[in-house]
């Protein structure tokens, strides 16, 4: 290979690209979620604006669990992607099934800001909670396709820190199935086990260890 070939050699796969494909698909995701927070309209003479609004709490609800959520899997998007250096085929595959979940949010988030004070609000739970089963799995599959013998990460972290995003990771698929399996008892029950999940994961050193100097 000549000079100037070597020089002017890509790389097969932009992790620019990847990362800001992922960040206009998380922004248009989260916008989206407001539009199920609907103001009251039509109201008797004599009802209060504010009795109206109280009845729309699962809009509210539903808008915060998920806000909070796809939020806080951007922020720790945005914190992989430190760790991760390089990008190949399969990281674009199991970013784009993570795409996939995150752009499925609004439609749980709608049945459930529609059905939460109805009898079917489990069946609207258990699909919020299987969505965030999907994207749990996902985001554990793009972290063990990048992390398997470092192949595409870089120098941010060392092996103790990827055992330790790795276990953390591992935390989420089952938590997040305890929310599905909570939601056949108790709905509401299992959107506030949501919410605390996204706490958890918001936790500033949950994700990326400090830097190998």
């Amino acid at each position: 290979m000549t000079p100037h070939q070597e020089g002017t050699r890509r790389e097969p796969y932009s992790i620019q690209r990847l990362e800001a494909f992922s960040d206009g698909v998380f922004a248009i995701a989260i916008t989206l979620l407001i539009l199920d927070v609907r103001v009251p309209r039509n109201l008797p003479e004599t009802a209060r604006l504010g009795d109206a609004m109280l009845a729309a709490w699962p809009n509210y609800f539903a808008f915060l669990t998920s806000f909070a959520t796809i939020g806080i899997m951007w922020v720790n998007h945005h914190r992989l992607f430190r760790i991760i250096a390089r990008a190949d085929h399969g990281l674009l595959i199991w970013n784009g099934l993570l795409l996939l979940g995150i752009t499925f949010v609004p439609f749980p988030t709608a049945l459930i800001a529609e059905y939460l004070h109805r009898p079917d609000q489990r069946t609207a739970a258990m699909v919020l909670g299987g969505t965030y089963v999907f994207l749990a799995l996902m985001f554990n599959g793009l972290w063990w396709h990048a992390a398997r013998g470092r192949r595409l990460l870089g120098d941010a972290v060392d092996e103790a820190g990827v055992r330790a995003i790795s276990r953390s990771y591992a935390i989420g698929p089952a938590a997040y199935l305890m929310t599905f399996l909570l939601a056949l008892v108790n709905a509401p029950a299992s959107l506030g086990l949501n919410l605390l999940l996204a706490v958890f994961y918001a936790l500033p050193a949950r994700l990326l260890p400090r830097p190998v100097r």
